[in-house]
C-alpha cells in the first residue's frame, strides 16, 4: 500500500491511464478484426474504404505508445498486401 501522498496520487493516475490505454487497445484490435473479416469475405471495395480509418487508428495507438510504431507500420503493410492480392 502507498504511504506517501505523492504515491497515492500516482496510483490514482495510473489506474485512470490504464483504463484509457485498455480502451484504445481494444479499439485498435477491433479495427484489425473488422479488416481481417473483410479480407476473408473478399470484400475488396469495403476493405479499401476502411483502410485509411484502420491506418489512422493504428497510428494513434502507436503515437501514444500502446504499440510500437514499427508494429503499426508492419500491420498496415501486411494488410495492404492482402488487399492487393484479392
Amino acid at each position: 500500500m502507498a504511504n506517501t501522498k505523492s504515491a497515492i496520487k500516482r496510483i490514482r493516475r495510473i489506474s485512470k491511464q490504464t483504463s484509457v490505454n485498455k480502451a484504445r487497445k481494444s479499439r485498435y484490435k477491433n479495427a484489425l478484426k473488422k479488416m481481417n473479416a473483410m479480407i476473408e469475405d473478399k470484400k475488396k471495395t469495403d476493405a479499401l474504404k476502411f483502410l485509411p480509418k484502420l491506418n489512422s487508428e493504428l497510428m494513434k495507438v502507436a503515437k501514444t505508445g500502446i504499440i510500437k510504431k514499427q508494429n503499426a507500420s508492419r500491420n498496415v503493410s501486411r494488410i495492404t498486401r492482402k488487399i492487393a492480392s484479392l
